[in-house]
């Protein structure tokens, strides 16, 4: 029977002589939790872990699209959409995308994550042309004029294709590279950085009384999947992220299930991308009804995220998340002016 492996995170000194290094950052561990299907879970320690597994929980990430993936990376989100469940109809004009992205950029954001079709629960597919026109000026902007790398958020070749073009840097797919054939190839010829995530069924479906045999090892058996087809069509390894799907296609139980063992993630050997920002869970557990009143809980979810050693948050809230994590840091390891 297959195992799989959470390692158990942990960030204060003092550290003991047997820990290892999780995924080659600031975290580090001495268990992990073994997980079966239909067995109860059990805690071991590292050096009982495979050694192809242990690997590809402790081996340093490889940047990605100018990120360092050996700490924690905020990505923002910039929907150039009228119906995006949060912010949609804001950054349709391209001066007012260029103008949020000045200001993610400026309190910490690592990368821009444009999208120019909502992937909220009941959304409609947005037409290519559509897609393209609504991605294609804003990202040639920002790239004009800020030093910041862009990544696309779209499940379409010729949108990826477009985007690429005008400066894109990263492919951001929720369909996790299942809607159209000729997307991996594209980021294959042209060696651009993906980001691989999770969904059950489409945006128009997903929602509509998703199950699992057990949601944290289905979604890791997806991805494993996923990854190795990437890889075989021609994208590095170290050039894939992971991304469970909080949200798409889960229910509430789902999602904090995700959340709590999202350090399982690390056994594929890919950093890990966080999105969860503003979620309607959220709301559902702190009783902020509207999307935009829900900061407060979606920093929360980002530093639970840093203590399991996610590589890419990606937030509406930049520089709330920002602070949060500086405090959090400080806590840990001790305040450094400057860092």
């Amino acid at each position: 029977m297959k195992s799989y492996f959470r390692p158990l995170p942990q960030a204060s000194a003092p550290r003991p002589t047997d820990a290892v290094d999780l995924a080659g950052g600031p975290l580090w561990f001495t268990h992990a939790v073994a997980l079966r299907r239909g067995g109860a879970p059990q805690i071991v320690p590292a050096k009982a872990i495979p050694d192809d597994v242990l690997t590809r929980l402790t081996v340093p990430r490889a940047p990605i699209a100018g990120m360092d993936m050996g700490g924690l990376s905020l990505m923002g989100i910039l929907n150039v959409t009228p119906d995006s469940f949060s912010d949609g109809g804001r950054y349709l004009e391209p001066e007012a995308a260029v103008a949020q992205a000045r200001r993610m950029a400026e309190a910490g954001a690592g990368i821009i994550d444009v999208g120019g079709e909502s992937t909220r629960p009941g959304a409609e597919t947005v037409p290519v042309d559509e897609e393209i026109r609504r991605v294609r000026e804003p990202i040639a902007a920002i790239s004009a004029e800020l030093d910041v790398p862009i990544s696309i958020d779209t499940r379409k070749a010729l949108v990826a294709e477009a985007a690429l073009a005008a400066g894109a840097a990263l492919v951001n797919d929720v369909a996790g590279f299942t809607h159209d054939a000729d997307l991996a190839p594209l980021c294959a010829a042209r060696q651009v950085p993906v980001c691989v995530m999770h969904a059950q069924g489409d945006p128009q479906t997903m929602q509509q009384a998703p199950r699992y045999d057990d949601v944290r090892l289905d979604v890791y058996d997806f991805l494993s999947k996923r990854v190795e087809a990437l890889v075989a069509q021609g994208i590095a390894r170290d050039q894939i992220m992971v991304d469970p799907g909080i949200g798409f296609g889960k229910t509430l139980d789902h999602n904090l299930i995700l959340l709590r063992d999202i350090a399982l993630f690390h056994g594929l050997g890919c950093p890990i991308l966080l999105g969860a920002s503003r979620k309607k869970f959220i709301g559902t557990i702190s009783g902020a009804g509207t999307a935009d009143t829900r900061v407060a809980g979606s920093v929360s979810v980002a530093l639970h995220g840093a203590s399991q050693g996610v590589q890419v948050i990606r937030v509406h809230d930049v520089d709330e998340t920002r602070q949060a994590l500086a405090l959090w840091r400080a806590i840990e390891w001790g305040y450094k002016n400057g860092a």
